[in-house]
């Protein structure tokens, strides 16, 4: 029993410092499930488009944070990185609260649960 509290203590604290981690990054991380609402925000993407993480939890992405006439390509970009094709340098035009243009160079990655299944992306700037 005190091996298993041991381990479980390291897991929690290996997590704890992958929050910090994603939370301070000096870019804006960003993360969708398979049905395209935010399921991570961190505080660079909060800065830069003036959304609280509470703000976008729950809120679908291309919807509600994507230029109109760029919702289609968005779209096409997160479902590849789905389905395991990853994008790098992907120019994402991002639309902030006050209604500001903005583009990040965007890495999609397919994020995975602990068994290997596709849960949906992450998007780092």
């Amino acid at each position: 029993i005190t091996q298993i509290r041991e381990i479980t203590g390291e897991h929690e604290r290996i997590a704890d410092d992958l929050s910090r981690l994603i939370e301070t990054a000096n870019a804006p991380i960003f993360g969708v499930d398979l049905n395209g609402m935010v399921t991570e925000w961190n505080r660079k993407a909060a800065d830069m488009l003036g959304y609280t993480k509470g703000e976008t939890m729950g809120k679908h992405f291309i919807q509600n944070f994507i230029q109109p006439e760029n919702r289609q390509s968005v779209a096409r970009v997160l479902n590849r990185a789905m389905a395991g094709e990853e994008a790098a340098n992907y120019e994402l035009p991002l639309l902030s609260k006050s209604g500001r243009r903005l583009t990040v160079l965007l890495n999609a990655t397919t994020r995975r649960d602990a068994k290997g299944s596709v849960i949906g992306v992450v998007g780092v700037g």
